[in-house]
């Protein structure tokens, strides 16, 4: 099958679709997930952007819902066409701001809902597309992050380029790259709702990544002096005054910043400052500090990686984060200079990469979407340190994965160097020793706590459905360990983690849940390259599925649009022929590789472009090694769209059914 272009009529496409109409119901209005939450000043009802499919075909459309937290009633807001997302109530609650693309696909403009009746204005159109927006304190003016068409959205989000809106251009027409072109930055602009007008307020040589209001007529960014993604890695924070559009550079990083947030004063800034692979992925220590002199402290959050920040008044800010298999939120009380942990489970985290939240009253109460690997996404609050489930999305999840998982089970192994790594192991129904499935996160600073499995993941419920086990590591550089675990990968990726997978297999393999004859690997990104790169140095494995990988560190540092990651965890230059961009690259070691290799990527991928697939692809093809290469015209960084996910899931589960089939199950 594996080799055909067209499966759609095979056993394995069909049940790939169908998981996914189970867990969507398209054509029913029913919501099947949710994200974007923003709670009410009261803390009576949240808005979010709800999944309602109609037909499984490109990405899920979203709409504005509403939940009252109380009787759990949800309602449908708004009704597109497209995606309406990123809710957000005014101060006084009589408003909510959110984004649409309604008018033209891609061309997110600021729009404005009355909760109570439902009527949507949109606000003046801006000269871009918008990607976030925020509130002033005082409810008068709302900021909006803009990027040019044509802009490049982040890896984490799919690395695509944003879409051109202009006039119709010949089909012969070039391409044209300078790397300074107006439609590549990214400005900040205010609305002021009683003049309903709509102005830049960052000067055109700031490329503002990230800002926030820091009073009422200020903003905290993130910034760089152009527009390069590799830029962001060097951002600075500066603070810019709205009516001037004056920068004063207020703290410069060690490491990577996001997640501005000011106090509604504006006396204090919050600034997560780490070791990060992508842009939008911040996870790391927390900085706090005055605006007025620019002094700035680290406060201590109790080894959690903080990735959300939200004031709740001048002396209190909520706080998110992650500790190890935990996942946490706390709060910080500036007049004592206390942090204080609020709720922690390792049962249920958050949809989305790290934690979200959004706060209500003055203190740590707040409300997120709740999963886990056998939770469908669900409403929740927490008030006095209690979870509560309002509203739950199980569309026939629970039943599912209870027929297919026999056990989760977080385990923690020794490295090679005697360093603790932890993970997640999921067994399927049945007796050990399991064929396994290795799957390495993305990043190398990426994360993995307990997620649903029924949005971009149901290969995975095919997996377990035929008795294979899974181990999702986060070697070191993962997330959720502190600054110091990160910082092993830099400079090294490609040494030290590499055993960390391998030393996860050899503990799972000694104590007799995992055979060491059916052993099977990947990943996307990151996770890509690792995969690819542990065939090269382990023969060990069956077969090796690489999605969106980068498998050549010159190549990727000249031709994606993030050079600076390369530099950055190889801490090498590519001119060197001796050093780590080429030892350290699978294509060189590709006369190593034993194992059957299927490597997928998307043509449209900015971050690890389809040629790094297809390098690896050849250098097999060319030692001797079964590979297939597979490239989806109309994906980026990952496969997020139908029916493309349909065929991916068929093809991968195909792919070790072949190379290490589960006894017992009929093939």
């Amino acid at each position: 099958m594996i080799t055909q272009k067209d499966i759609r009529e095979t056993d394995l496409y069909r049940e790939a679709k169908n998981l996914h109409e189970t867990q969507r119901q398209p054509g029913t209005g029913r919501i099947s997930d949710a994200t974007d939450i923003h709670a009410a000043p009261s803390g009576k009802q949240v808005v979010f952007a709800g999944s309602l499919v109609d037909t499984l075909n490109g990405s899920p459309p979203t709409r504005i819902c509403l939940t009252d937290l109380a009787s759990g009633d949800t309602h449908v807001l708004t009704f597109g066409p497209n995606i309406d997302r990123l809710p957000k109530y005014s101060p006084d609650g009589k408003q909510v701001a959110f984004l649409s693309d309604r008018q033209l696909a891609g061309n997110f403009q600021l729009y404005l809902l009355d909760p109570a009746d439902g009527s949507v204005r949109a606000a003046p159109a801006v000269e871009g597309w918008v990607e976030y927006l925020h509130w002033s304190p005082d409810g008068k003016r709302i900021l909006l992050g803009v990027a040019g068409h044509g802009a490049d959205i982040a890896g984490g989000h799919g690395a695509v380029t944003s879409k051109k809106i202009g006039e119709p251009e010949p089909s012969w027409m070039p391409t044209i790259e300078a790397g300074t072109q107006s439609h590549h930055w990214r400005s900040a602009w205010v609305y002021e709702l009683d003049l309903n007008n709509l102005r830049q307020v960052s000067g055109a040589d700031i490329n503002i990544w990230e800002a926030a209001w820091c009073g009422n007529d200020a903003i905290a960014a993130v910034t760089s002096p152009g527009p390069s993604e590799g830029l962001w890695y060097t951002s600075r924070l500066h603070i810019l005054e709205t009516k001037t559009a004056s920068a004063k550079e207020i703290y410069s990083p060690q490491d990577q910043l996001g997640w501005p947030a000011s106090s509604p004063s504006g006396k204090h800034l919050a600034i997560v400052e780490a070791v990060c692979s992508d842009r939008w992925i911040v996870a790391g220590d927390l900085r706090l500090i005055e605006t007025a002199s620019g002094a700035s402290k680290r406060i201590d959050t109790h080894e959690i990686d903080i990735a959300y920040t939200e004031w709740r008044s001048d002396r209190h800010l909520l706080l998110g984060g992650h500790r190890g298999f935990e996942t946490v939120v706390g709060l910080y009380d500036v007049a004592s200079d206390t942090f204080r942990e609020l709720w922690v489970s390792r049962d249920v985290t958050t949809a989305g990469r790290y934690i979200a939240l959004s706060g209500f009253g003055d203190g740590g109460d707040c409300v997120l979407v709740g999963e886990s690997f056998v939770r469908a996404p669900e409403i929740a609050a927490i008030r006095n340190s209690e979870y509560q489930t309002a509203r739950s999305f199980d569309l026939g999840y629970a039943a599912l994965v209870n027929s297919v998982i026999g056990a989760v089970e977080p385990v923690t192994w020794k490295a090679r160097d005697g360093l603790d790594i932890q993970g997640w192991l999921l067994c399927p129904k049945g007796n050990a020793p399991y064929p396994l499935v290795l799957n390495v996160h993305g990043g190398p600073v990426g994360h993995y706590r307990p997620a649903w499995l029924g949005r971009w993941s149901v290969h995975h419920l095919m997996l377990l459905e035929r008795g294979y086990a899974l181990l999702f590591p986060n070697p070191r550089g993962s997330g959720g360990r502190g600054q110091a675990f990160a910082r092993h990968v830099l400079g090294d990726m490609g040494g030290a983690d590499t055993y960390d997978h391998l030393s996860g297999l050899d503990y799972l393999v000694a104590q007799g849940i995992a055979d060491p004859k059916r052993l099977g690997v990947t990943g996307g990104s990151y996770g890509g390259f690792m995969t690819s790169w542990l065939v090269t140095q382990d023969t060990r494995f069956a077969a090796a599925v690489p999605v969106v990988p980068h498998t050549n560190h010159v190549t990727e540092h000249l031709l994606s649009n993030i050079p600076n990651f390369t530099a950055l965890f190889l801490d090498d230059h590519y001119t060197d022929p001796n050093g780590k961009y080429f030892s350290r690259s699978p294509v060189m070691q590709a006369h190593k590789v034993r194992t059957p290799t299927l490597n997928i990527c998307g043509a449209l991928d900015r971050c690890t472009p389809a040629e790094e697939a297809a390098q690896f692809h050849n250098a097999l093809l060319e030692n001797g090694v079964k590979s297939v290469l597979v490239t989806y015209p109309e994906e980026g960084h990952g496969v997020r769209k139908w029916p493309a996910a349909f065929d991916f899931s068929a093809r991968l589960v195909d792919w070790f059914e072949e190379h290490m089939p589960a006894t017992g199950h009929d093939v």
